[in-house]
């Protein structure tokens, strides 16, 4: 899509154009800790801005404007997901509370979801069918909540007693029955969550709906630090997420003989990952800039090249590589200067300055393979990537 000038509104917020992202939305302090966007259907994005509110913006024309703010929760706002097509933003927060807005004209409705957490709630996402929800927490467990029609209420049951430390990503898989967590105690797991009278069998469960709730179905002790940003390709077939490591794993048929892929990175970690197709997915975090990965005809996985290609000025001194190193690892300013001995840290020069949190589909209807996809950071920014700008896709 094509970039605009810089341009600013009197709502928080500025529409930037950026050196090779797409699209900028730049957010005062305290940045974005995670966004979730309509944009692809009629340009509007939600975003935590690091606070207890949920803050909704559209795009008109040239600049974005503030419509509403979603202010419930009592502390940090730590999750949010946006139902395609039942229009429902679901909201999770330290305070160990969920909420599910409704739009009922012009103002969203919240309706409270007890979670039966005495830890903070930590990440949420809705199921394909969007008529249940995860949602990970720091008291090692796992919430599934349904509506149940008959007390119009929003109920929850619980994942216990199987993550060992705090659960820091949820994925559904594409039969709404499975889902794939990670946690800081290394591990990635699989479990079912088929709910009588919610779930019912699909041409995609197959032999799901043989499982029970919350029966762990796989768990994959692949990463010797924490694992983060686990998803599931469009069929299904193959699991990816990452380890704190500077790891990513790829791995096939992980309900029957899983079948797993290790792959070293040569920079820092990811904290989040995408897959645009069955064969192509791109992976962000610590690094600023997002990593493109592809598996070749044989299955065999492998690291394409960063999307926001940039020139570097090579630096002649061993400390400053090592100043500017530890300054990506701790989420230092890499515009600042440096001491005596070290050489000024060089501009970026990409859409991100700082770590990327989040990345989120951008899709129109049906389509199966991902063009467009947004990106957040700890930098307060959010950027609208437009695949086809800069890579072919492979399906």
């Amino acid at each position: 899509m094509p970039c605009c000038g810089a341009l600013s509104d009197n709502s928080d917020g500025t529409f930037n154009q950026s050196v090779t992202g797409d699209l900028v939305f730049s957010c005062l302090r305290p940045p974005p800790m995670m966004h979730e966007d309509h944009f692809s259907l009629v340009n509007v994005i939600a975003f935590c801005p690091n606070t207890t509110e949920v803050h909704i913006y559209k795009f008109f024309t040239d600049k974005w404007e503030k419509l509403h703010v979603l202010a419930k929760h009592d502390q940090i706002v730590s999750g949010i997901d946006w139902s395609r097509s039942s229009n429902k933003i679901v909201t999770v927060s330290h305070d160990r509370n969920s909420y599910v807005w409704t739009q009922e004209g012009q103002d969203w409705v919240p309706t409270l979801v007890i979670l039966k957490l005495n830890r903070a709630a930590l990440c949420v996402q809705w199921s394909p069918k969007e008529n249940k929800f995860a949602v990970g927490s720091g008291a090692k467990s796992v919430s599934i909540c349904y509506y149940e029609q008959e007390n119009n209420w929003w109920i929850s049951k619980v994942i216990r007693k199987k993550h060992e430390s705090s659960v820091t990503s949820v994925a559904w898989h594409p039969n709404n029955i499975h889902l794939a967590t990670t946690s800081t105690d290394g591990k990635c797991r699989v479990f079912s969550t088929i709910i009588k009278g919610v779930d019912t069998r699909g041409p995609q469960a197959g032999a799901s709906v043989d499982w029970k709730f919350g029966e762990q179905i796989a768990q994959l002790d692949l990463s010797p630090t924490w694992a983060f940003g686990v998803r599931w390709s469009p069929s299904g077939k193959t699991l990816a997420y990452a380890g704190h490591s500077s790891m990513i794993y790829f791995v096939d048929d992980v309900e029957g003989s899983p079948a797993a892929q290790n792959l070293a990175l040569r920079d820092l970690p990811l904290r989040d990952i995408l897959f645009v197709s069955e064969k192509m997915a791109i992976g962000v975090g610590f690094d600023c800039n997002p990593l493109i990965f592809a598996a070749d005809e044989t299955g065999l996985w492998s690291f394409v090249r960063y999307l926001d290609e940039r020139k570097v000025t090579p630096s002649t001194s061993k400390a400053s590589q090592l100043s500017e190193a530890l300054g990506k690892l701790y989420g230092q300013s890499r515009q600042g200067s440096s001491s005596d001995t070290v050489e000024p840290s060089k501009p970026r020069g990409g859409a991100h300055e700082n770590c990327i949190t989040c990345i989120v589909p951008l899709r129109k209807g049906s389509e199966s393979i991902v063009k467009r996809f947004s990106t957040s950071g700890l930098d307060g920014k959010i950027v609208v990537w437009d695949l086809e700008n800069h890579i072919t896709i492979s399906k």
